[in-house]
């Protein structure tokens, strides 16, 4: 058993425990924000971090009502003086795994070092004590959501999770939080339930991957698709659904396997672009949390989770079929998905 699969499957016992945490700082998360003149929220992360930034910060601005930003850390880095402007009265927020990673430390420092230098940061990081953490004006930390591993499944769900929860809080929304502890609690069955179905699934010669998702699941797609990139070396890109047709869809054929993420709106429109890409010799695997939803004639693989959930909240039991996707191909490779070539757990410059 690789590492990398220990900790897919060890990431619900870690969303709990980020849960409770994170419940256990909210009054505190709150207090530090009414206390500064907040006009906006601006997300920044590197890899996988900046893709769940792209999430955070759709969620914050539908939940809380702040117009909120994503930058990427090394963009950040290299063009902070250009910047600047947006990042009046911001609160800069940075997930990271190891609150080390060079281009976000780095960015940092250099607005502080400037007219920002009073520049709000709160940090999330899942070890103790890192020089993110330092730089910080509020540092939470989950540790036990580390992965060992140099490609991040248990992090990045355990981040997604924890950047969501500050936008309820900041929002009040009281339905996503407890959807997020529903979703926890259904995790263990859902995995044990729809492993082996997604695994038999992704059990041919694909060389091409495509995700499909939109609203706040779009950059947890992005991720999906950088893991599929990272742990199997698989050609991978995501797109909102129906934008697929709009240039991407001439990449689709028989090598492809899709993953799409599917709501409840619009089912006409979703099922129709099932069937498009269907008719094209791909394999969809596609997810909702209702049934009814997934037009069963085109798709090769329905997975639904137990319960309804709020729309941000699907994003946890959905990035568990791109993580099992991954793991999947690469053993069909022969790839030691705890090794992959060029790849360090971060980056230091």
């Amino acid at each position: 058993m690789s590492l990398t699969y220990s900790e897919i499957k060890q990431q619900y016992a870690a969303l709990q425990q980020t849960y409770d945490y994170m419940m256990n700082q909210r009054q505190h998360i709150i207090d530090f924000v009414q206390a500064r003149t907040i006009t906006s929220i601006t997300f920044v992360g590197c890899g996988s971090s900046y893709c769940l930034s792209r999430s955070a910060a759709m969620s914050v601005t539908l939940r809380a009502g702040l117009p909120a930003y994503a930058l990427a850390g090394g963009d950040l880095m290299l063009n902070y003086e250009q910047y600047r402007p947006m990042l009046k009265n911001t609160l800069l927020v940075a997930p990271s795994r190891s609150g080390s990673t060079s281009e976000v430390v780095e960015a940092v420092r250099l607005l502080r070092e400037g007219s920002d230098s009073n520049l709000p940061v709160l940090s999330l990081s899942c070890v103790s004590d890192s020089p993110l953490s330092k730089q910080a004006n509020f540092a939470l930390e989950l540790p036990w959501a580390f992965d060992h591993s140099v490609c991040q499944t248990r992090t990045v769900t355990n981040l997604y999770m924890a950047n969501l929860l500050l936008g309820a809080f900041l929002g009040e929304d009281e339905k996503l939080i407890e959807d997020l502890q529903t979703a926890i609690h259904q995790g263990e069955a859902y995995m044990n339930t729809v492993e082996d179905n997604i695994r038999s699934a992704a059990d041919f010669n694909w060389s091409n991957a495509v995700l499909l998702a939109d609203g706040e699941l779009q950059g947890l797609a992005s991720e999906g698709a950088i893991a599929l990139t990272e742990i199997a070396k698989i050609q991978a890109h995501s797109f909102h659904l129906l934008d697929v047709r709009h240039g991407p869809m001439v990449t689709v054929g028989e090598d492809t396997l899709v993953i799409a993420a599917l709501s409840e709106q619009g089912a006409e429109h979703q099922s129709k672009l099932m069937r498009d890409i269907k008719n094209r010799g791909a394999k969809i695997i596609a997810f909702a949390d209702q049934a009814e939803v997934i037009p069963s004639e085109y798709v090769d693989l329905a997975v639904v989770s137990e319960n309804r959930l709020d729309p941000a909240a699907r994003g946890i039991p959905f990035i568990f079929i791109p993580q099992i996707v991954a793991l999947s191909k690469a053993e069909q490779l022969g790839i030691d998905p705890d090794q992959p070539d060029g790849l360090v757990a971060w980056v230091k410059l």
